[in-house]
């Protein structure tokens, strides 16, 4: 597979995650407290908007993409 094809289609399931999910979530944890055998740590979950506009131009930029690397010159 091309690398324009790989990208594109990158592109395009970044695009529907985006538009479908609308953000992602992770934990962080932490080491708080260290004192030999004795450990604390936290956790902290985080969540990241993704905006709907960035989903859109990312899916519409990847389907482009596609459809130029598909052409008899590519």
């Amino acid at each position: 597979m091309k690398v324009k094809a790989v990208v594109s289609i990158l592109l395009i399931v970044f695009g529907l995650f985006a538009l479908a999910a609308g953000s992602f979530t992770y934990t962080k944890r932490e080491k708080v407290l260290d004192l030999g055998p004795l450990q604390a740590t936290t956790e902290t979950h985080k969540r990241v908007p993704l905006s709907p506009v960035l989903g859109g131009l990312a899916l519409a930029a990847g389907v482009a993409l596609l459809v130029m690397s598909s052409g008899k010159g590519a």
